[in-house]
C-alpha cells in the first residue's frame, strides 16, 4: 500500500476540493479548454524542471512510496500528476474564493 502514498494523497487533494466545483459554482472543469489553457505553460514549466534536477541528481523519488511507474526523463507518473493536480486544486480554491468574496 506505501507504493500508492503519493497517489492516494493526489487523490485526497481532488477529493476534497472537488465539492467546490458544485457548493461555489467555479465551473473550473465545465471550462476544461480554459483549465488546460490555464495549466500548459505551468504544467511544460515543472516537468522540465522535474526531469532536469532528476537528470542531474538534485532530487530523486523513494522507491516504498511510488508505483515504480515512469515517462520519459524517469519521470515518475506521481509527480506528473503532482503537477497537474496541485494546480487544479489551486484554482479550484481560489475560484471558490473569488466567488465567496464577491470578486
Amino acid at each position: 500500500m506505501d507504493r500508492f502514498q503519493y497517489l492516494l494523497l493526489l487523490g485526497a487533494c481532488l477529493a476534497v476540493t472537488l465539492p467546490l466545483e458544485f457548493v461555489f459554482r467555479t465551473r473550473v472543469y465545465r471550462r476544461p479548454l480554459r483549465l488546460a489553457r490555464a495549466l500548459v505553460y505551468p504544467v511544460i514549466v515543472f516537468v522540465a524542471w522535474d526531469v532536469v534536477a532528476i537528470a542531474r541528481g538534485h532530487w530523486t523519488f523513494t522507491d516504498r512510496y511510488v508505483t515504480g511507474w515512469e515517462l520519459p526523463g524517469s519521470l515518475p507518473v506521481e509527480e506528473f500528476a503532482f503537477v497537474l493536480v496541485i494546480p487544479v486544486c489551486a484554482l479550484l480554491t481560489f475560484e471558490a474564493s473569488r466567488r465567496t468574496l464577491g470578486r
